[in-house]
């Protein structure tokens, strides 16, 4: 079966400008911004300052969207005109990528971070750990590579993964998921008893099943569990950190590293647990550093 944009013609890929660096961009699904101030990652203090930022969107597939069109969760600075934030956020991609003569006009019209990519003279490359980002969909849009892992929290197999050529510059998107529910990392969770909460994925698969007037509801968290779940997203990220470790050992000199997250979650501010269909700042906020490795 092909995928998204395999019938599309694609140009033969040009040389790559001098300069043009590795980009990769890591993903921590749902993680909160608190969360990360709770247990900022050692191995990332060189890379950039932690910024406060807001995702465009509050679930995984529609911010996944807005990140591969080059949108990054954004600042909220005052008085300013919404057209001149974006030139300027497009802008820095002429540093991110070592390409100073870039121009916006590169992006149209696919609006495509990798379809841009690749006319650069890149490699492209995703590795997602959510079912909602598989193969399949319109995502995997002028990728080289892009594959949905075995297991849903395993970050330490996508570093595995990851490689580079001496010829051309990589692009990774990499989606992590030890910090979406039930935040865990490979081995945390088998003596934990969680109740099986599905993703719009399985949700999905499971409408043309639901009787019509059908009000099923699971009990909500206690706060007490609300607050035990919120600590179980901090210490996988002190997990990550270690993880993290590994993969700036991996990446060539002159890579440039963005680590965010496509949202955060809500344990159980103003009666809501989790993500997507609700307007909180909590679902919106999330971390934000980049920087150039070695």
């Amino acid at each position: 079966m092909s995928a998204p944009g395999d019938h599309v013609p694609r140009l033969p890929r040009p040389l790559p400008p001098p300069g043009a660096r590795n980009l990769v961009l890591v993903i921590l699904d749902s993680l909160r911004y608190d969360s990360w101030q709770a247990a900022p990652p050692r191995s990332l203090a060189g890379i950039g300052p932690l910024q406060r930022r807001f995702s465009y969107a509050t679930w995984t597939a529609p911010s996944h969207l807005n990140l591969l069109m080059g949108l990054l969760p954004h600042t909220s600075p005052p008085r300013v005109y919404a057209s001149d934030y974006y030139r300027q956020d497009f802008l820095r991609y002429r540093e991110r990528l070592g390409v100073p003569e870039l121009e916006y006009r590169r992006m149209l019209p696919s609006l495509f971070l990798p379809t841009l990519l690749r006319g650069l003279g890149y490699l492209t490359h995703a590795r997602v750990s959510m079912p909602v980002l598989n193969p399949l969909t319109v995502l995997n849009t002028d990728f080289d590579s892009y594959r949905l892992m075995g297991a849903h929290n395993d970050m330490a197999a996508i570093v595995d993964e990851l490689h580079f050529s001496s010829e051309r510059p990589s692009f990774w998107l990499l989606n992590v998921g030890e910090t979406h529910y039930p935040y865990a990392h490979p081995g945390s969770a088998d003596s934990v008893e969680l109740p099986h909460i599905s993703g719009v994925h399985g949700v999905i698969k499971g409408l043309d099943g639901l009787r019509a007037g059908s009000d099923a509801a699971a009990e909500f968290f206690t706060p007490a569990s609300l607050a035990d779940l919120h600590a179980r997203q901090i210490a996988a990220l002190e997990y990550l950190d270690g993880v993290f470790l590994a993969l700036l050992e991996r990446l060539p000199a002159e890579t440039w590293l963005i680590v965010t997250s496509d949202h955060g979650e809500l344990f159980g501010e103003d009666g809501y647990f989790g993500h997507g269909p609700i307007m909180h700042e909590k679902v919106l906020e999330v971390p934000f550093l980049e920087g150039r490795v070695g």
